[in-house]
């Protein structure tokens, strides 16, 4: 295997003081043009190539951003949702110098987590599906710059989000249902924990408020397909709707499967619009018309805004983006 090239040796073959090289690699101005050059030119000749913990050390950087996700392994790796955020980020950061470092947990036991963070382990972070009992995420904040992936419960002045419309999203999915003769429409809800289940119904309720309806009836699951097939089940429990709107295609995914084992046809008896336009959409039988949200745009975005703010430029505080229904068998 060949030897990584050293400072010292891009220092001789440029004819300049290691001092000197380390000031270019730092992106110092204090450098002369033919220094700069030199040192460039050596640096390709030598595929010389900086060692990132002695950058560190120097500015007091870590070129590093967390994408921290409360939630359990089996829910972040099971859900498409995650998947396209994390890509999204991903492709926002190739062209940086940043590194991602994935940080999962439902709780931070021993304050490990956030007192990585806290102690410099990171330069910024970027968080996705926070609940109102993920105590430890207020102690990041508190820390180092952070984006926000979808509106937190209780924001605060100067808070970067990156929200999708998540009300208009759910008031379009209820009026389609409303515009094909619908009118005993339930819903199952993500956990009210999170501001995007909360949104969610309320776009919900303000349509069928619009169109003079009350919900036929309003269960929460917390976004897994086992919950969709519970929700699903107690909705039934207490009668028979028209159609349902379900705030993620995993849980109508599940609804759809207690709504078969009843004997209920999809779209003949109930009609079941999902949210995300995932992958697991195009899975079903029927197909899920669903509420698209711009999965892998919010996570560019997000690593986008903080970039921009790690570079010392001022980014908008929000960025909220739109959405689409897409519709297929399901309703």
């Amino acid at each position: 295997m060949a030897t990584r090239a050293t400072i010292e040796e891009v220092a001789s073959a440029a004819g300049v003081s290691r001092s000197t090289v380390s000031r270019v690699v730092n992106g110092s101005t204090a450098v002369s043009p033919e220094a700069l050059d030199a040192v460039q030119r050596a640096i390709a000749e030598l595929n010389y190539v900086p060692n990132r913990a002695a950058r560190s050390l120097a500015s007091r950087q870590t070129h590093a951003i967390a994408l921290i996700v409360p939630e359990d392994t089996t829910t972040f790796f099971g859900d498409p949702f995650f998947a396209a955020i994390v890509a999204g980020i991903t492709g926002a950061l190739r062209g940086s110098d940043y590194l991602l470092n994935l940080l999962i947990a439902t709780d931070d036991p021993g304050d490990k987590m956030a007192s990585f963070v806290r102690n410099g382990g990171v330069d910024g972070a970027l968080i996705v599906s926070h609940h109102t009992i993920d105590a430890f995420i207020e102690r990041v904040a508190d820390a180092v710059p952070v984006v926000w992936g979808g509106r937190p419960m209780h924001r605060r002045e100067g808070d970067y989000v990156v929200d999708v419309d998540n009300v208009a999203g759910a008031r379009t999915a209820t009026q389609h249902l409303l515009s094909t003769g619908r009118r005993r429409i339930a819903t199952i809800t993500g956990p009210l924990t999170m501001a995007s289940s909360g949104d969610r119904l309320q776009g919900f309720r303000d349509a069928l408020a619009d169109a003079g309806l009350v919900p036929f009836a309003e269960e929460a699951g917390d976004y897994s397909e086992a919950s969709g097939a519970d929700a699903a089940r107690r909705i039934l429990a207490s009668g028979t709707p028209d159609a349902i709107f379900v705030a993620s295609d995993l849980m109508a995914r599940g609804a759809l499967t207690a709504l078969r084992a009843t004997g209920i046809r999809v779209p003949d008896d109930v009609a079941l619009v999902g949210y995300d336009d995932s992958s697991v959409a195009l899975t079903t039988d029927p197909q899920l018309t669903t509420v698209r949200q711009p999965m892998y745009a919010q996570g560019e975005a997000m690593a986008g805004v903080l970039l921009r703010n790690l570079a010392g430029e001022a980014p908008e505080t929000t960025t909220i983006l739109p959405t689409e229904l897409v519709v297929r068998g399901s309703a």
